[in-house]
């Protein structure tokens, strides 16, 4: 099994950054496709981003051209850069992998806030 750790999380002004880290342990994540996701209060959780085992990638439409996702093997850590924050960014953030299909590996999540 893998166990996913995600730091970075903060407050933040609109249009600014941050970067988020997801760190593996217990497997390598080049066996894996790694996923970011995020719950904001009092609403579901969405799909953010992933990347598949090759390094191709994949955006949610409210995140594209400002989010992007990175897997660094080497360090078995996959990344999220988030540049352009927008108050609606405002969530708690989750790592998550698989091997297969379905998400079935999760992190504890960091918290995100971005201030108008």
């Amino acid at each position: 099994q893998v166990q996913l750790v995600e730091a970075g999380g903060g407050l933040v002004q609109a249009g600014g950054s941050l970067r988020l880290s997801c760190a593996a342990s217990g497997r390598t994540i080049s066996s894996y496709k790694m996923g970011w996701f995020r719950q904001a209060p009092g609403k579901e959780r969405e799909f953010v981003a992933q990347i598949t085992w090759g390094g191709g990638s994949t955006y949610a439409n409210s995140v594209k051209g400002r989010f992007a996702i990175s897997r660094d093997n080497a360090k078995n850590t996959v990344y999220l850069q988030m540049n352009s924050l927008k108050p609606e960014d405002t969530a708690v953030y989750y790592c998550a992998a698989t091997q297969t299909g379905n998400y079935n590996y999760w992190g504890q999540g960091t918290q995100v806030t971005v201030s108008s």
